[in-house]
């Protein structure tokens, strides 16, 4: 098969909007990169960031392991 000259991107990051249980009032939005997690409370305009590598130390010393 020949090369195509278009090809599809990957994005480069990926926003998820966290809403409180009703899906009705927005808590905050997690961007997720290939090195950071940001995340921005309702109304504000800058993220808060970490490495990844922080993060996950972070979660698997504090978080609770759980099923799918």
């Amino acid at each position: 098969m020949p090369s195509s000259k278009y090809k599809f991107s990957e994005p480069i990051s990926y926003d998820h909007v966290i809403t409180d249980a009703n899906g009705a009032g927005k808590i905050g939005e997690l961007r997720i990169k290939p090195s950071s997690i940001l995340w921005k409370s309702k109304g504000s305009h800058k993220y808060h960031s970490k490495s990844l590598d922080d993060f996950v130390a972070w979660i698997q010393a504090n978080g609770n392991e759980v099923d799918k």
